[in-house]
């Protein structure tokens, strides 16, 4: 009995020897995986605009003077010729009037100076015929001449001088048909800057009065590309976008022009980008911020990997053993150790995702990492990247995109729970 005793007390002690020794045990990886999917893709330069519509005029005034009557309001529709506001026009009639009477004062003037032309040239006539009877001298028939000159001049300045008021005349009559403000296009009125009795002075520039929207049911949008994408974005290319004033609703339209007129802002080059939009409804109204899709490539049917996949680095590995405890096949000799990011994994290429570039993955079957594929990559949607080729991936296979550690259960708590 006494030498059972001993053995039982003998085993106990290597056994708990052997579990302080042993420790916790290794670490165990869990891999966080995706599947390889079937279906569409889509490649899009992403921006912000501005809706607008199409054509825009700013209708001013070329006159000063206070503002008698306003016919048009904000929202109003209004036709091309249509009367829309009056500037007072008392003043400017009054002018036209002065204008009209200078042009009789110079018709006289015409008058006077003819009939002194008339005058001077029969005494001309007379004092020739007395020259010529050596009834006068010489000084007098120089001086009918020199008067002669001097009334045809006369009438001459005074022609000039009605053409000088006549002119005169037709600026006065222009300046007063300034006061009646036309519309110059069939639209809408979106702007409105005078009130009735609201004076606007002309002389330095032509303030505005209006602003008149040509056609609402054909608007645009003006965005800004980066040239990192310009390259990408050609005319007629599908545009879809949306507004906050109707989240959930996508509009679409198309690249109407890809202007070569760069702006720079921090650094930054951009090019203008025109995309028109038809608005039949009249839902989108001018100035809304619009998040504009610009469709530069898609495809149907493709196999797509997601991105989060590409970014994936596997653990650190040592020479000949396993990655994680209970793996049945360690890590193949020629395998590239790759630096530890933490757990959840990370780094990744650079170039991962990229149209073209080759791309990396790594496969995980029955919870452990399996081997790493390589495909070229197609379109990205910035989610999915399309897989071009490789034989070696096919739909749902599992793809590791993170990792995480947990400790092994030492024996002690298998035997003890």
């Amino acid at each position: 009995m006494k030498k059972f005793i001993v053995l039982i007390l003998i085993l106990l002690t290597g056994a708990a020897a052997w579990l302080l020794l042993s420790g916790p045990g290794e670490k165990e990886y869990v891999y966080r995986t995706v599947p390889v999917e079937s279906g569409d893709i889509t490649s899009a330069v992403t921006a912000t605009g501005r809706l607008g519509a199409e054509t825009v005029v700013e209708v001013g005034t070329q006159v000063s003077g206070t503002v008698k009557e306003i016919y048009a309001d904000f929202n109003e529709p209004v036709k091309k010729g249509q009367l829309i506001a009056l500037i007072d026009p008392a003043v400017l009639k009054a002018r036209l009037e002065e204008s009209k009477a200078n042009l009789a004062a110079a018709n006289a003037s015409v008058a006077r100076a003819r009939a002194n032309l008339t005058e001077s040239d029969r005494n001309l006539k007379r004092n020739r015929e007395l020259w010529d009877r050596k009834l006068i001298a010489k000084s007098e028939l120089d001086a009918a001449e020199t008067a002669h000159l001097t009334n045809k001049a006369g009438l001459q300045e005074a022609q000039a001088r009605v053409q000088q008021v006549q002119a005169a005349l037709r600026q006065a009559e222009t300046n007063l048909g300034y006061t009646k403000i036309i519309s110059p296009e069939d639209g809408v009125i979106i702007s409105r800057e005078v009130n009735v009795g609201q004076t606007v002075a002309a002389s330095l520039s032509t303030p505005t009065l209006f602003t008149i929207a040509k056609d609402l049911s054909d608007m645009q949008i003006e965005t800004s590309v980066d040239e990192a994408d310009i390259s990408r974005v050609k005319e007629g290319q599908t545009v879809e976008f949306t507004v906050d004033a109707y989240s959930g609703t996508t509009f679409e339209g198309r690249v109407k022009q890809v202007r070569i007129s760069p702006s720079t802002s921090d650094n930054v080059v951009t090019y203008p980008v025109i995309i028109s939009v038809a608005n039949p409804e009249l839902k989108l109204k001018p100035g809304m911020t619009a998040n504009v899709s610009i469709i530069t490539d898609r495809k149907t049917g493709v196999l797509k990997v997601p991105l989060a996949a590409l970014r994936f680095s596997p653990p650190p590995t040592e020479e000949g053993k396993s990655p994680a405890a209970g793996t049945s096949s360690p890590f193949a000799p020629s395998m590239p150790r790759r630096p530890r990011s933490g757990a959840g994994g990370g780094g990744g290429s650079g170039n991962a995702g990229k149209s073209g570039a080759a791309s990396t993955v790594w496969t995980v079957k029955d919870g452990e990492l399996g081997g790493k594929v390589q495909f070229r990559a197609g379109i990205s949607d910035g989610s999915f990247v399309e897989v071009v080729s490789s034989p070696a991936l096919k739909e749902e296979d599992l793809l590791a995109v993170s990792y995480s550690e947990k400790p092994k259960e030492s024996l002690w708590k298998k035997i003890i729970p």
